[in-house]
């Protein structure tokens, strides 16, 4: 039971991390954390916790497609973000 409590905390602590200074960013990670994370490999739940890591200018940018990941993984789950737009 302990290990389920940890899990929810660190998922409600995940959903937190989305909420991002802008509001596209935080539109674009939370759908992304509420229909797909879940569902997603630990490969995908890695790089987007990876993702979250990142300041929000860089995030933007790969969104923009300004610049590019050097994380295959991290360009993957840039490649969903776009692709899900709401």
């Amino acid at each position: 039971m302990a290990q389920a409590q940890q899990h929810e905390a660190f998922l409600a602590q995940l959903r937190w991390r989305c909420r991002r200074g802008l509001r596209e960013l935080d539109v674009l990670l939370m759908n992304y954390f509420d229909h797909h994370f879940s569902r997603s490999n630990p490969q995908q739940q890695l790089a987007f916790v990876a993702l979250l890591e990142m300041q929000d200018p860089v995030i933007l940018s790969y969104l923009t497609g300004k610049s590019r990941p050097k994380d295959v993984a991290i360009a993957d789950i840039i490649q969903q973000l776009t692709a899900t737009r709401v």
